[in-house]
């Protein structure tokens, strides 16, 4: 059975709100998920056993928050290249934190991307919590690819 982990950092809980959407559809296709927050992952080894990763975090002044840039440098350490996965992330004004955690992941880490990052003003809407349920069920298809 396949293994996922959805790693966000939030601000206002709205980033969080995207992972857990992303999060259902993956054990609707029955893959195994765990949610963390990313303050709560210290180490590379927290990173290892999953066959796809999800990155969230929220944009705050045009970056990504600083323990997703800390989750980017353990997740080098932790030789994530060649597995599947994906980015998100909930903004305010300009939404640049998906598209960075997203080019990271493929460009420094190596890993198999699916379609573009997720950028979400609000998981709240339904257009948007369909957005975020199709980008669960387009990692799933990756993994069962």
């Amino acid at each position: 059975m396949a293994r996922a982990l959805v790693i966000y950092n939030t601000r206002k809980g709205a980033t969080r709100g995207i992972g857990e959407l992303i999060a259902e559809e993956l054990r609707a296709a029955d893959v195994v998920v765990d949610v963390k927050e990313a303050a709560e992952m210290t180490t590379e080894r927290d990173l290892t056993g999953y066959d796809a990763y999800v990155f969230g975090s929220a944009t705050y002044h045009g970056e990504m928050m600083t323990f997703m840039k800390r989750i980017l440098f353990l997740a080098e350490k932790a030789n994530l290249r060649g597995r599947i996965g994906g980015a998100f992330g909930a903004f305010g004004w300009s939404g640049e934190a998906p598209g960075r955690i997203f080019d990271t992941m493929h460009h420094i880490l190596g890993m198999k991307m699916v379609n573009e990052p997720l950028r979400v003003k609000s998981p709240d809407g339904p257009e948007a919590a369909e957005s975020a349920r199709q980008y669960g069920r387009l990692i799933a298809a990756a993994l069962a690819a």
